[in-house]
């Protein structure tokens, strides 16, 4: 009776909850209220359809002694077996099962029971695309281990439950310990291995599908993943399994000019409260792989397991391949294992690492306000909520600050205030306004051996300041001076007095050719004209013609001066053979030819240019020549006082040495610059002469030892010393008023048109960690040099109150005190280089040397050098913060985090 009454009772009430099929699809999800409880209705149970026809029959004829009793809910019919109770493939609902809310099955539950030994078919509504469906077939995913492929493990998720959830299944079922961290790959049908890095994503947005393998992998115990073992196999060799040093301990492999990149990972790593951030896995939490400005998580990942590496203390060395590769996919600049800059790629990590880690999911549109004569902290704090509303990350909270920028522009004398966020301070260096450079003097007396001089010169200043400072070593007039780059024995270039030093690189080898005080190049005048004069030497011709390519050139060009109005072939001979005689010995009398058909043969070559073909039409200044053999000598001699050349005794009758030919300012034959006749040589543009000389007669008569050799100065032996600066000298520079350039100029508002306006910025706020970049690489359109100025620097207590703006807490003194944790060094040039890195370890308190893989112990006073670059500072408090609290045993703190110095460890070296 109450079974057919209750049924009957509850059968409007099954009708409303037995929809059809359609109305199941469609059916949004409800709650009901129950006992005080709000239940979501959106699941679903799954009932044999006989038994659900039997059922109905049974109500609608209200007859309890009716053999149309259905009994108890036996769904058999819908498994495939009795044990792992696996739903039958193909079940058609309305033919094979019906759907029933949760509280219509609790109904059918408590009044006829369910069979022995059956579980419930709950089953979820899930949210797809415009439309919700109860989820028969939920994915069925084989669990397994990294370390034991071959034991899968069966477990159903729905399409709406988290990749997350699957990785908890999966660590309850194999028993993973809470400390040990985890991680997901899926197989694909091709066989290849797919890494589930979003783990809050669904399993229906992961693309998981039923019978996929899911491997769940644990990180070893030295930070490695077991998949990356290949990799990590080449740093273990030569390490034994059971080593155990101190954490942070631990070098990177050179992988090929990654220096760079070593020195800044370094550098980074002994960040206490970002290596704590990323060893207590708190990162996992805030990955953001959808910004469109991030790496997909990559680079935080990448840089993670380097920090669970380095600080595992179970490596010597580690090999950064891994974090290199993604580094290069994201950064193409990178790519390669081309020498870069330390501080770009800490730029281009800082940069990185916030975006992969911003908490800010969905970046709002922010309108950047003018203070508009509103007071500076109001509009300070609006600029860092403005900020902190697009960018909040661990890298924001340890390594932003906050600039005032003043714009003042020269017309109206608007103002502009903004405050703008910062992530390191470049800082300039003092830089000096003189400039040593090298240079050789050769002197018109051919007996003075060419001379190295090292001259201090303005560095903004002309060609002719270089003259004006040879002058004072050699006592000869600047006007008998002229300046030439030699390059590859010839002339890259030949300078006027007015232009400018800039153009001179350090690298270039420049000679300094006395002249007489009358002579000039290339003008019609009757002064001295200036030849220049090449060597080359004639070699097996290297094509059927015979051409200039047979021709060599070799040994360092002369600028000769020859009386312009006894300008001949004959005569320029016996000047140049005078001009060689230091290292060109003059024929013997044995020698000398006997025949006067030879003599006059030869008198009638010498003074005409060598029949050399080929060539091409030179252009009337110099050009520029190939690659440099380089160059060893130039020097300085006195006036030359000898006789000159209506002095010097002419013998006819010998041998002459070498031919003469005109040739373009590379050095290759040029038949079209002179004319001749019988009385002398007259040139229609700049000549260039080459001496040509037969291989036999070069190595007979010419002294090549003797050619080369040159002499020093007493002046190369001297040192510019510079002054040491300080680094407050630097920051103060940084806030130093200055005009801005032609190439960046500013908006005026008022005036409406772009203006040159002066430019300042101070200090509002610091960051827990400040990173100071010294700029000590300078570029200008002419020059690139490297400053190596000492730059003395605190290891403790760098005080920034005098420098930041803002109202300070007066009672708080740690917050504008600095220590030092850590130096980024460059030693060398600007072509190459080596960097490095100094860093206290946040454990211990030892500083420590990191040359690539190579580690050792420092003491303080070996921290500053020329070669500091970037410094990183930790600011007082937050020191004090992440001391150890007494009574623990914990290692003691770091001495650049505020506590003294310890003399136990100090002291190694």
């Amino acid at each position: 009776m109450s079974k057919v009454c209750d049924a009957a009772r509850f059968l409007p009430l099954a009708e409303a909850f037995f929809p059809g099929r359609e109305k199941v699809q469609d059916e949004p999800s409800t709650t009901i209220i129950k006992s005080g409880r709000v239940e979501e209705v959106s699941r679903r149970f799954l009932v044999e359809q006989h038994w659900y026809k039997q059922w109905e029959v049974y109500v609608q004829g209200g007859d309890q002694d009716s053999g149309t009793f259905p009994g108890c809910i036996n769904n058999a019919d819908l498994f495939e077996d009795q044990v792992n109770w696996r739903l039958k493939k193909g079940l058609v609902e309305g033919e094979d099962y019906v759907l029933l809310p949760a509280a219509a099955w609790h109904c059918l539950v408590d009044w006829y029971g369910l069979e022995h030994g059956q579980p419930p078919i709950e089953r979820k509504v899930v949210e797809l695309p415009s439309v919700q469906k109860v989820e028969v077939y939920p994915v069925e995913l084989l669990l397994v281990r990294h370390s034991d492929m071959d034991t899968p493990h069966t477990a159903q998720f729905s399409h709406t439950d988290s990749v997350d959830l699957v990785l908890r299944t999966a660590r309850e079922q194999f028993l993973v310990s809470p400390q040990e961290e985890t991680r997901l790959w899926i197989k694909n049908a091709e066989g290849s291995f797919e890494r589930l890095c979003n783990t809050r994503v669904t399993v229906l947005d992961a693309a998981l599908k039923s019978g996929q393998v899911v491997i769940m992998e644990t990180r070893n115990k030295d930070g490695t993943w077991p998949s990356a073992q290949p990799q990590a196999v080449n740093t273990a060799l030569e390490e034994d399994e059971e080593f155990q040093g101190q954490p942070g301990i631990c070098g990177l492999t050179n992988l090929g000019n990654t220096c760079f990149m070593n020195s800044a990972l370094q550098c980074l790593s002994n960040v206490p409260q970002l290596t704590e951030y990323f060893l207590k896995n708190r990162y996992l939490e805030e990955l953001n792989f959808c910004n469109p400005l991030g790496m997909k998580g990559e680079i935080a990942e990448a840089y993670a397991d380097l920090v669970k590496q380095a600080w595992s203390g179970h490596h010597r060395s580690i090999v950064p391949h891994v974090f290199k590769t993604k580094v290069g996919h994201f950064a193409s600049q990178f790519l390669g294992y081309q020498q870069h800059d330390s501080q770009e790629l800490l730029s281009f990590l800082l940069d990185g690492l916030h975006e992969d880690l911003n908490r800010v999911k969905k970046k709002e549109y922010v309108e950047l306000c003018d203070a508009a004569g509103r007071p500076d902290q109001e509009v300070a704090q609006e600029a860092w909520q403005n900020h902190k509303r697009r960018n909040d990350s661990v890298i924001v909270d340890t390594f932003h600050g906050l600039f005032k920028s003043t714009l003042v522009c020269p017309d109206c004398g608007n103002v502009s205030v903004t405050f703008d966020p910062f992530c390191y301070l470049s800082v300039p260096l003092p830089v000096s306004h003189k400039r040593v450079m090298e240079v050789f003097f050769v002197s018109m007396d051919p007996r003075r051996k060419p001379e190295q001089h090292r001259l201090v010169v303005p560095k903004k200043g002309k060609i002719s300041d270089l003259c004006v400072a040879l002058a004072k070593h050699t006592g000869m007039s600047p006007e008998r001076m002229m300046v030439a780059d030699v390059f590859s024995h010839r002339f890259y270039k030949i300078y006027q007095l007015e232009e400018s030093l800039s153009s001179i690189l350090d690298r270039d080898d420049i000679f300094i050719y006395e002249v007489s005080g009358r002579s000039t190049i290339g003008e019609n005048s009757r002064e001295d004209v200036v030849l220049p004069i090449y060597l080359r030497e004639r070699t097996p011709a290297r094509d059927y013609n015979n051409s200039y390519y047979g021709l060599m050139l070799f040994g360092h060009p002369l600028l000769v001066s020859v009386p312009r109005d006894r300008l001949s072939w004959d005569a320029l001979y016996h000047i140049l053979l005078y001009r060689l005689s230091r290292y060109v010995t003059r024929p013997s009398s044995d020698d000398e030819d006997d025949g006067d058909e030879k003599d006059m043969e030869d008198k009638d070559n010498i003074p005409k240019p060598g029949h050399v073909a080929g060539g091409s039409s030179q252009n009337s200044g110099p050009e520029q020549a190939g690659p440099s053999s380089g160059v060893a000598g130039g020097s300085r001699a006195p006036v030359d006082n000898s006789p000159g050349p209506s002095h010097w005794p002419q013998r006819a009758r010998r041998k002459h040495l070498f031919t003469l030919q005109t040739v373009n300012s590379n050095g290759t034959s040029d038949r079209s610059t002179f004319n001749e006749d019988t009385h002398g040589v007259s040139f229609s543009s700049q000549p260039y002469i080459a001496i040509d000389w037969e291989p036999e007669m070069k190595k007979r008569y010419y002294d090549e030892v003797e050619a080369e050799g040159y002499v020093k100065h007493d002046c190369v032996g001297y040192v510019l010393k510079k002054a040491p600066v300080r680094l407050q000298e630097c920051i103060e520079l940084f806030t130093t008023v200055e005009t801005l350039e032609k190439e960046n100029p500013w908006y005026c508002p008022t005036c409406k048109q772009q203006q040159l306006a002066t430019k300042k910025l101070d200090l509002w706020t610091l960051p827990e960690t400040l990173i100071i970049h010294l700029k000590r690489f300078s570029y200008t359109k002419f020059s690139r040099e490297k400053l190596d100025t000492l730059v003395e620097f605190p290891i403790r207590d760098l005080d920034f109150s005098e420098f930041v703006i803002k109202p300070q807490n007066e009672s708080a003194p740690e917050l504008y005190k600095y220590d030092l944790i850590a130096v980024s060094n460059h030693y060398g040039g600007l072509r190459d280089g080596h960097y490095t890195t100094f860093a206290c370890n946040k454990d211990s308190g030892q500083w420590h040397y990191f040359d690539d893989n190579s580690v050792s112990p420092v003491t303080e006073n070996q921290i500053e050098s020329k070669a500091a670059y970037v410094l990183f500072y930790q600011r007082q408090d937050v020191a004090r913060r992440l001391q150890p609290q007494p009574g623990l045993s914990d290692p003691p703190a770091s001495p650049a985090c505020g506590s003294p110095p310890n003399s136990e460890f100090m002291d190694v070296n």
